[in-house]
């Protein structure tokens, strides 16, 4: 984590372990799902509202060690991600091409977090 004290750091990690152990569908998103505050976000937000999906919402913009802290976490340089059963499945681009090809649905019934 770039400028985060290594407790910092720790801590973030531990709040990320434990919100996506906890909830089975998370969003690291810019804003709520009420409020997206980007594009981005609220596209995704949108592909799991469609599906029917219940999810949890964290506002990375609440934070900026959370927010730098998610970017670590997953190796990923950008938000919003997506944790299905505390993996993580992707960003706005591949959950969009995931859900255009069918794939997300199928994803999400089979980690039991969808019924169909």
């Amino acid at each position: 984590m770039t400028d985060l004290s290594p407790e910092v750091a720790d801590k973030v990690a531990e709040f990320i372990t434990t919100t996506v152990t906890e909830n089975p569908v998370v969003v690291f998103m810019k804003g709520e799902p009420d409020q997206p505050r980007c594009g981005f976000s609220a596209v995704l937000v949108q592909i799991l509202d469609h599906l029917g999906v219940e999810y949890a919402g964290v506002d990375v913009l609440q934070s900026e060690p959370l927010r730098q802290g998610i970017k670590a976490y997953s190796d990923w340089p950008t938000i919003p991600q997506l944790y299905v059963k505390g993996e993580f499945v992707g960003g706005s681009d591949i959950v969009r091409q995931m859900f255009q090809s069918g794939e997300l649905k199928t994803f999400m019934i089979e980690q039991g977090v969808l019924v169909e």
